[in-house]
């Protein structure tokens, strides 16, 4: 199960829980599926395409999950990217009942037009099946003021008027997320799809993306096997995307 009591790594301060697994990982020191390492200090968090995380000290969650999705064919893994999104949708949905929450692909929770929340899922591939899997994550639990430059940071606070207990917020995402990883162990994938599309932020609206350097209008209408958004333009044409093609003008 994630997050048992007897699986849970404290360092104090690290660069990046994700990294840190991946060395136990290499050093043969992940005693067992569902381990979490969780540091109240990350100095050096990782977002998508080289983006920093920023947290203060003591006030957010940031853990990394490590799983040996080996029942997961590789050329599925982005359904192992759904069920982690999920499960952090549904632990904000329940913390933050009153206001709208959205998963933008691939892996980011909004609350409203707000980033509460970000996903780094490294795979490390053997043969033709996924080895091991870290799932690292950043939620903005009780920060109050961000520096960096991102340009649309939220935190719980803000929402609901006080501050959140980390240990209780710790447990209840790891049964989230739990809950979704049994899921996908039962190969549940119809449902998996069918709740993340669902979920997604700005899904089927006309809104303005930026694709190849161009901005265009588009509505988003899928996600592909592999993970590649699928968009219809204004225009009439259909576009499948990979992160690097495209962005949301927000």
């Amino acid at each position: 199960m994630i997050g048992d009591k007897e699986n849970i790594i404290r360092p104090g301060s690290v660069n990046s829980t994700n990294e840190y697994a991946l060395e136990l990982f290499r050093n043969k020191k992940i005693p067992s599926d569902g381990t979490i390492v969780v540091t109240h200090n990350q100095t050096k968090g990782k977002g998508l395409d080289k983006n920093r995380w920023e947290s203060e000290p003591g006030k957010n969650l940031t853990f990394s999950v490590c799983l040996f999705p080996h029942f997961l064919p590789v050329e599925r893994q982005f359904e192992l990217n759904k069920a982690m999104s999920l499960g952090i949708y549904d632990f904000v949905r329940e913390r933050v009942p009153n206001e709208k929450i959205t998963i933008k692909w691939p892996n980011d929770i909004y609350i409203n037009d707000g980033k509460v929340a970000g996903i780094l899922i490294n795979n490390t591939i053997k043969g033709n099946i996924l080895d091991f899997t870290v799932a690292g994550f950043g939620i903005n639990i009780n920060q109050v003021k961000f520096i960096s430059e991102a340009p649309n940071p939220v935190s719980f606070i803000k929402y609901r008027g006080k501050e959140s207990n980390l240990d209780e917020c710790l447990d209840l995402v790891c049964k989230k997320l739990d809950t979704r990883y049994e899921q996908l162990k039962a190969n549940q994938f119809t449902q998996l799809d069918s709740e993340y599309l669902e979920s997604l932020y700005r899904f089927n609206e006309i809104h303005a993306f930026k694709y190849e350097g161009i901005i265009i209008d588009a509505r988003i209408t899928g996600i592909s096997n592999f993970g590649h958004l699928q968009l219809d333009t204004k225009d009439g044409r259909k576009l499948e995307c990979d992160l690097k093609d495209v962005a949301f003008v927000i």
